[in-house]
């Protein structure tokens, strides 16, 4: 799903460089306050800074492990999915009653319908996990953030253009008058099924194994739904932030004291780096900041799993391999199957 290079030590500097640009200026500020211009009344005691430190690395553990849940979560779900589609498929493939030398051509034909609506039904749902919801970053304003690009497959293709090379003409009409289409495909899907059934080309047994599949995709498809329409509950999400932002400004005021003290210690038996000792500070200052900071946005962009940013759960490229897949064991031709997605810097989608 990812690549390793993603999460090396650079990148994260690289997608946290504005962050720790402005660390390192509010800590050369508050040191140029405290000795240059001196202002020593600008301290604060480091004891209760700590232990609003140790409460700020609960609250943001407690975000992380939930924004991770959640990521996790919906990558089970397409992974149930994936399943699920496969045997949906095998199943229908092998299940038709009649003697295949009596009715090869409308077996082939009706494993064709079948396989294609499906791909349609994995095509709306990801445009429905891709649509926006108000509480969740725009893909342009993730897309102006990132020092580098990426595709998003639902953003640069229309669902119509999508959905029409699966289904019928009467069968796309009735869709894309839904409001919850991937539901309108499903349904679609399981009167074929039972028409098939009724026509004596399934056992009423096999109809049964089918709809069994089709509600396990059914309660797939509502619990990605949930994940997607249900954000991360925002009381944790602000609490964190304010909470990292005080800790922020007041860490200078614990540490650079601390520092000027030790430097008075230091003199003692070397004036030059005892005078200048505390702007050593500066580095430890902006160092525990920006782990703070950036422990806080691992949480953030985990929040949303289908928002259309680099740390999704790649609902294009896995609905793009069911894709492939099915149509290999439907004995598509190979000019005929649809490429993966190209990944802009490796990055899956």
């Amino acid at each position: 799903m990812y690549t390793q290079r993603r999460f090396s030590f650079k990148s994260v500097v690289i997608w946290t460089k504005r962050e720790l640009i402005f660390f390192l200026v509010l800590a050369i500020v508050y040191t140029v306050l405290y000795d240059l211009l001196g202002l020593k009344w600008l301290q604060v005691p480091l004891t209760p800074v700590g232990l609003i430190g140790t409460a700020v690395a609960f609250m943001v553990g407690f975000q992380n492990n939930a924004a991770y849940d959640r990521i996790w979560e919906a990558r089970k779900v397409w992974g149930g999915i994936v399943n699920a589609s496969r045997s949906l498929i095998i199943t229908v493939k092998d299940s038709f009653y009649m003697h295949r030398n009596e009715a090869a051509k409308d077996e082939s034909e009706a494993l064709n319908v079948i396989t294609h609506r499906h791909i349609a039904w994995l095509t709306a749902l990801r445009y429905a996990m891709r649509s926006k919801k108000k509480w969740e970053a725009s893909y342009e304003v993730i897309h102006a953030k990132s020092t580098f690009q990426y595709n998003v497959p639902e953003y640069t293709s229309s669902l119509e253009d999508e959905l029409k090379p699966h289904l019928s003409t009467d069968e796309f009409e009735y869709v894309m008058k839904m409001d919850n289409k991937p539901n309108a495909i499903m349904s679609l899907q399981s009167s074929h099924l039972r028409k098939l059934t009724d026509e004596k080309k399934f056992w009423d047994f096999t109809l049964l194994n089918l709809q069994q599949i089709l509600q396990e995709l059914t309660a797939l498809q509502g619990k990605s739904e949930r994940i997607k329409n249900f954000p991360y509950p925002k009381q944790y999400g602000s609490i964190g932030y304010h909470f990292v932002h005080i800790f922020m400004w007041l860490l200078p005021m614990a540490i650079i004291p601390s520092f000027y003290h030790m430097g008075i210690e230091i003199a003692k038996t070397n004036p030059f780096i005892g005078a200048y000792f505390v702007w050593f500070n500066i580095p430890f200052t902006v160092i525990v900041i920006w782990v703070f900071n950036t422990m806080l946005r691992i949480g953030l962009a985990g929040e949303n799993p289908f928002e259309g940013s680099p740390n999704d759960v790649p609902i294009a490229n896995i609905a793009r391999g069911i894709t492939r897949d099915l149509l290999q064991i439907i004995d598509e031709k190979p000019d005929r199957i649809p490429p993966p997605f190209d990944n802009i810097n490796d990055i899956d989608m």
